[in-house]
């Protein structure tokens, strides 16, 4: 009975109500915030991870470009259904070098957090081009004025420097090379020591091989279009993390 007049006290001066909020609110807070001034990074690290090619990152800010985040989002969530249709469940370490991360909430097509290799290159390009042609009852918009569109290479060693500034781990040598590497990674067979250099440098942040794809993803070799950067990055997402080699690590940990 003590405690209920305690309580119709607070209810009845709303001043005092207030106050109370702010200290639970205060309390609960600090128990939240405090512990994370003492880690060092609150993100699981996991091998294969590493920045995005030239190439790649262009194709990245045409899908953002282009609205595609709007119904595709690119977070595999722990559930059964979720896991057994798309994969994998999404790790938070696979979206530590996005600015901004592509998770999503809203999904009108399917989940591409793993649509990496899932299908070839010429798949996409007709999706692409042609949505109906490969999925009939899509409802996507056709995105064939990137075939014409020729990709712009000005500007990207300064987009890597200020990734760089927002923790992405870009080397001096992955700027400094921006340019020839992405000509490289779209143009196979146009100059293999600058493709071997590209690989060697990407490869070596991911600590695994065969997870840069070089290819003429848009089958035009006369130019690098729009069309090369999104396919190049549609066909990394995913793939840099070997989950059969992170679960058993996963599984040795928690023993």
């Amino acid at each position: 009975m003590a405690f209920m007049k305690r309580h119709e006290t607070l209810e009845r001066h709303s001043l005092l109500l207030t106050v109370g909020i702010l200290i639970v609110v205060a309390i609960g807070g600090l128990v939240e915030i405090a512990p994370l001034f003492y880690l060092d990074n609150t993100i699981e690290k996991v091998q294969g991870m590493r920045p995005y090619t030239p190439l790649e990152l262009k194709g990245r800010n045409i899908y953002i470009r282009e609205g595609c985040y709007v119904c595709h989002s690119q977070m595999v969530r722990p559930l059964r259904d979720e896991v057994e249709r798309y994969g994998h469940y999404s790790l938070a370490a696979e979206s530590m070098y996005d600015h901004p991360f592509q998770w999503g909430s809203k999904r009108t097509g399917p989940d591409l957090a793993r649509v990496g290799g899932k299908y070839s290159d010429e798949w996409h390009l007709d999706h692409l081009t042609e949505p109906k042609s490969v999925v009939p009852e899509s409802v996507m918009p056709p995105y064939a004025f990137l075939l014409t569109k020729k990709l712009r290479l000005d500007g990207i060693e300064d987009h890597l420097k200020t990734l760089r500034l927002a923790g992405v781990p870009y080397t001096d040598d992955m700027i400094a090379n921006a340019k020839a590497d992405l000509i490289a990674q779209a143009s196979p067979g146009a100059d293999y020591d600058t493709e071997d250099a590209l690989v060697a440098r990407y490869e070596a942040a991911s600590g695994r091989k065969g997870t840069v794809k070089i290819s003429d993803f848009d089958r035009n070799p006369a130019t690098i279009t729009e069309m090369d950067a999104l396919i190049a990055y549609l066909q990394m997402t995913g793939t840099l993390v070997d989950f059969s080699t992170y679960e058993a690590d996963d599984l040795n940990n928690r023993r």
